[in-house]
């Protein structure tokens, strides 16, 4: 078992290790408090951008289901008419410039696999690098109207004006502790902070009390793509049958439940976050097939055959929250708009 995977089970379960690594927790939460100081009074500077700025992060390492939500909210923003930008980390891209246009075309490798998935699956202007300040420049220089930004809720050098906390109630803060003992970035009353608590698979999890306005929504499972041809199946094609799963996601136990829950016996391979993928990495000595996420499909377009299958993901949201959530954003366009 990757460190990565081990981490998560003592974020999310009940180990004693967590313990062990407390010490290290209390630094963390020092580091972080005089980090935000150091920015709420000017010491370390900040900077705004000449349009909007709407971040949608989360308080917890790994999976929540943010990245389903940034792509939904770029697509529905854009048929409104309105120009996105996105920008996003390009985490474990080896690019030796930043920042980066990221295209469907992208090299994952490069790049980044959420930075290549968002382009695909979007017509927004997609720019990725860790200088998020420079990022959205480019994409505010390139005709973006609204910039939205993929994480980076804890990155105060770029100022925001519109904070998406997004929670994943199946699994909630873990532990409840700061790293490394715990998921957490920054304690749970940054919650209160917010301008809008956005919870994922609120049905499944825990309720939520808290001071902030919140909307909810869900994720499912929506096709099946070949990988290597134009075919696309219903998701229930498999259903009865053994299959594998390979993936490399925040939080892959949510993704292979939900195929369990269908009626597919799974084969899993996990991998750590983000990681790359060699053939031998996603090949079985079988004809059964082999299925992924999205997120992981971007990383094998070269190196699949035909018993690869990308599942796609749904986001759905009631008509009162999906209203919600637009004007909120709306009337943050318009009072930047009233006020520059």
């Amino acid at each position: 078992m990757s460190i990565d995977l081990k981490l998560q089970g003592i974020w999310y379960g009940r180990s004693r290790a967590a313990w062990v690594l407390l010490p290290l927790s209390y630094i963390f939460f020092v580091v972080v408090l005089v980090r935000r100081a150091l920015y709420k009074c000017g010491l370390f500077r900040s900077y705004r951008l000449a349009k909007p700025v709407v971040v949608v992060g989360n308080l917890t390492v790994g999976g929540t289901g943010k990245t389903p939500l940034v792509i939904w909210l770029a697509n529905t923003l854009g048929s409104l008419g309105i120009r996105v930008g996105v920008i996003t980390r390009g985490y474990r891209g080896k690019a030796i410039t930043w920042p980066q246009q990221v295209t469907a075309d992208s090299d994952p490798h490069s790049i980044g696999d959420e930075a290549v998935l968002i382009a695909q699956q979007t017509n927004a202007l997609v720019v990725a690098g860790p200088n998020r300040v420079a990022s959205g420049q480019w994409a505010v220089a390139a005709g973006a109207e609204l910039i939205i930004s993929d994480d980076g809720l804890q990155h105060y050098r770029l100022q925001r004006d519109y904070e998406l906390l997004v929670i994943d109630a199946s699994r909630c803060f873990g532990n409840g502790h700061l790293l490394p003992a715990g998921p957490l970035r920054e304690p749970v009353t940054r919650l209160q902070q917010v301008d809008l608590v956005v919870v994922n698979q609120r049905d499944l999890g825990h309720a939520f009390d808290c001071n902030r306005p919140m909307v909810s929504y869900n994720v499912s499972l929506g096709g099946l793509r070949s990988l290597v041809s134009s075919k696309q199946l219903a998701i229930d094609y498999f259903v009865g049958q053994r299959v594998h799963v390979i993936t490399a996601i925040g939080h892959p136990h949510s993704f292979i439940s939900a195929l369990e829950r269908l009626g597919m016996t799974v084969d899993s391979r996990l991998y750590p976050d983000h990681a790359q993928f060699s053939r031998q990495d996603i090949d079985f000595d079988d004809d059964l097939p082999i299925l992924m996420t999205e997120k992981d499909a971007v990383k094998c377009s070269g190196i699949a055959d035909s018993r690869h299958w990308a599942v796609s993901i749904d986001v759905q949201l009631s008509d009162p929250d999906r209203e919600q959530l637009l004007m909120r954003i709306q009337q943050v366009m318009h009072q930047f708009s009233a006020h520059h």
